[in-house]
């Protein structure tokens, strides 16, 4: 038994996604909290200024959340409708709000009554779905389903102009954060248009080309994000409004858009459940986010310390971004230096040099040993523990491989109780649509079904993983006979293409000899 050889580990590529520091960055987030809500969550907003609380719209209310915070600090509850949206002004002790009953109400966020309210829109009762502050603080630019765009004076209440350009829905809209009388809006008639308060007319208009859900301005205002259907456009508005990308990465309508702090990151969120990552200078996407529901509003707190997603099936999702590791203030006393240890490791061999070679003792893993004395139930059971099939399943495979080339495979999977027959069985279901390991498992998988098939219907839990794991043998059974059916047609279309490449040629020879034959005559 001297020459025993431990099994051969044979390494496996690892597919996956290319680890890059975006996927680094957007992944160091802790395990999200989920917050429900009323109704779904049309509206998220974050305040600019300390301790960045963020503003909730779902159904008929406003709740305030602390940005650790898992319930509500304030509510604001006076809508006689569903109330659709809400801003904070820039210095953070606003709030404005517009609702379905055509109302646009300010509040301060020390109160519960509204400040001010707006009746512009109630005449016709129409819906407001935006609303937004200028950069001078003392006025807000409301969007409504009645076609109209209406700038309001906060001091006054009183509506300083309307703009009836739309001949659609108005349902987004964002205030330059640079010039105050600058404003955008988007509408379900497909076209996006800015506003300036000094010539009472729309200056630039674009033409999105699908009903316009979102609008962001770039903090410099020298760009234009639209977001509607399944495109995300950029617009140059230095330029009158130049489309310079369009991106077509979602699904389903896109519902959503927002940056990251830096500005160097754009976000997008859509009915498909997915939240994508662009870079703002390729704009190719660099991350996506995966949520159990569609997703209407999508929100970024300062330094994206925080992302708050919100659902159609009322579920507010909250994401904290994981602490620093914090340094020890008291360092350690300074151990010896690299070199100390390996010193004379690269010393060469002198001329009167005599070298004696140490031979170094080889340990055996806890599975070597058992497979040395045949144990060969031991070992598998040893490589099916939760920390070696979690951690490194391609220890177990090769174990399972190892076993099957000695066909003794059967011998250790039979003969098992629920419980070890169970750890099994979740691995195999865990890992058989893997195509690295598949054609091993396939193998141990037909094997287990032969031997336990006879006693189906002792114990129910084996039973459903029994079922689960026959069922997923069919699927990748089927699965690789449509692809051996499809590689038979491209080598089909592959030996029609030589041949007709190999006749053209013997062609162009016959035509280049019988050329010369008449030259020669």
């Amino acid at each position: 038994m001297a020459g025993y050889k431990p099994v051969v580990i044979q390494t496996y590529p690892i597919l996956g996604e290319k680890i890059t520091q975006d996927t680094l960055y957007w992944n160091n987030y802790k395990t999200p909290v989920q917050i429900k809500e009323f109704g779904a969550v049309s509206k998220v907003d974050f305040s600019l200024q300390p301790p960045y609380n963020y503003a909730v719209t779902a159904s008929s209310r406003i709740h305030i959340y602390g940005r650790y915070s898992q319930e509500p600090i304030k509510t604001f509850s006076r809508f006689k409708d569903t109330a659709y949206c809400a801003t904070f002004r820039q210095d953070g002790r606003l709030l404005v709000a517009g609702s379905e009953d055509g109302g646009v109400r300010l509040f301060d966020i020390t109160g519960r009554a509204p400040l001010r309210q707006f009746e512009g829109h109630t005449k016709s009762f129409r819906a407001v779905h935006t609303v937004d502050f200028t950069a001078d603080k003392y006025h807000v630019v409301s969007g409504a389903d009645d076609y109209t765009v209406k700038l309001w004076d906060i001091p006054n209440s009183r509506e300083i102009l309307m703009f009836k350009e739309h001949s659609d829905y108005v349902r987004c809209g964002c205030a330059s954060k640079l010039n105050s009388d600058l404003f955008v809006t988007g509408s379900y008639d497909h076209t996006v248009k800015m506003f300036d308060a000094r010539t009472n007319k729309s200056v630039v208009s674009v033409e999105h080309g699908q009903p316009v859900e979102s609008v962001l301005l770039f903090p410099s205002g020298g760009l234009l994000v639209s977001a509607g259907g399944r495109y995300v456009k950029v617009w140059d508005m230095l330029k009158g409004g130049q489309l310079l990308v369009a991106l077509k990465n979602h699904h389903k309508t896109v519902t959503c858009v927002c940056l990251s702090s830096s500005g160097q990151r754009l976000l997008s969120g859509s009915l498909d459940r997915k939240v994508k990552v662009y870079s703002t200078t390729s704009y190719k996407v660099v991350h996506s986010f995966d949520y159990a529901a569609s997703i209407l509003s999508l929100a970024l707190a300062h330094e994206d310390e925080t992302i708050v997603v919100g659902m159609t099936n009322g579920i507010l999702n909250v994401k904290h971004r994981k602490s620093e590791a914090k340094k020890d203030p008291f360092p350690r006393r300074r151990r010896p230096a690299y070199r100390t240890f390996i010193k004379g490791k690269n010393y060469t061999k002198q001329r009167d040099d005599i070298m004696i070679n140490r031979p170094s003792k080889k340990y055996l893993e806890l599975y070597d040993r058992d497979l040395k004395n045949f144990r060969i139930s031991k070992a598998l059971d040893r490589v099916l523990e939760p920390e070696c099939t979690m951690k490194t399943p391609e220890v177990t495979v090769s174990i399972i491989k190892e076993l099957n080339r000695r066909g003794v495979l059967a011998n250790a999977l039979a003969g098992r109780d629920e419980k070890e027959i169970s750890h099994v069985l979740n691995f195999l279901i865990r890992n058989l649509s893997q195509p690295r390991f598949a054609p091993v498992l396939i193998n141990a998988a037909e094997i287990i079904i032969d031997i336990y098939l006879p006693v189906i219907g002792q114990s129910p839990v084996v039973d459903k993983k029994f079922l689960l794991l026959q069922g997923l043998v069919e699927k990748e059974i089927d699965y690789q006979r449509e692809l051996l059916e499809t590689l038979g047609m491209m080598d089909m279309l592959f030996a029609t293409m030589t041949r007709k490449e190999s006749t053209s040629m013997l062609e162009h020879k016959s035509d280049g000899f019988l050329d010369n034959k008449k030259i020669e005559s």
